[in-house]
């Protein structure tokens, strides 16, 4: 990816990636997939946020009290998914991104 692509550029980049691996996804396109980073569901126009390396997960190192700015991988999913699971975790904790939010803390 390159500097100031959207994440509709990301996601179309990643469905021709995934489709060889998930027969679902052969007729999906790229306006049925989402993207969720951090607990945030990125909507398609925006650029990214945030760096799309990723780090170890605090949680492995069972020490939550320790607040990095590291971040956690990226899911992509399809919305029709999302749908039929948001009230279970970990869908229920997605929100829409507001940039209008403060995001002190995660």
């Amino acid at each position: 990816m390159k500097k100031g692509n959207t994440i509709q550029n990301f996601l179309q980049r990643a469905l021709e990636v995934l489709r060889k691996d998930f027969s679902e996804l052969r007729s999906a396109g790229v306006e049925q997939l989402m993207y969720i980073k951090e607990d945030l569901i990125i909507p398609h126009h925006h650029s990214p946020l945030f760096s799309f390396d990723v780090h170890d997960d605090i949680r492995l190192v069972n020490d939550a009290t320790v607040e990095k700015d590291e971040s956690h991988a990226g899911k992509v999913v399809l919305r029709s998914w999302y749908e039929k699971n948001k009230h279970i975790f970990p869908a229920s904790r997605w929100e829409p991104y507001d940039p209008e939010k403060k995001w002190d803390k995660y």
